[in-house]
């Protein structure tokens, strides 16, 4: 048998809510100095644990964030937790809220990674290969 849906229905509505507590109600200064959201998060199969991914940039010139300013940002979340959890348990009407762990969400940094893997094997748009998908649909017949 499936999963089902209900860790990831449940998962967004999380995702709501600890969202708009950062826009309305969470007022910690490593949250207002940086651009900080909730990119997604990832329930357990049973709802005990909620995993958070957070996505932050700097609100400078220099928008990538240290790793310091990072932990400060995961340390606020730490102490936000028992007001987000409450929030969570009162809006979306839960018998037992998930315990929440924070994440820093790195599929971006992973993928300017890559392009500069790619970009560094200078191959010329010339010599691209071209996939013909025809050929695959006839040797399944």
């Amino acid at each position: 048998m499936g999963k089902g849906y209900r860790p990831g229905r449940l998962g967004e509505e999380i995702r709501k809510v600890t969202s708009d507590l950062l826009l309305r109600e969470l007022k910690d200064p490593r949250f207002t100095k940086n651009m900080v959201s909730v990119t997604a998060v990832d329930v357990s199969s049973d709802g005990s644990y909620a995993t958070l991914y957070l996505t932050a940039f700097g609100l400078g010139k220099n928008s990538e964030l240290t790793q310091e300013e990072k932990n400060g940002i995961l340390d606020a979340f730490q102490r936000a937790k028992g007001k987000i959890r409450t929030e969570i348990g009162r809006k979306v009407k839960l018998r037992h809220v998930p315990e929440l762990l924070f994440k820093f969400d790195t599929s971006m940094e992973y993928g300017r990674h890559m392009e500069e893997v790619l970009s560094k094997l200078n191959i010329p748009k010339d010599e691209e290969p071209e996939v013909d998908f025809d050929d695959e649909d006839e040797d399944e017949e």
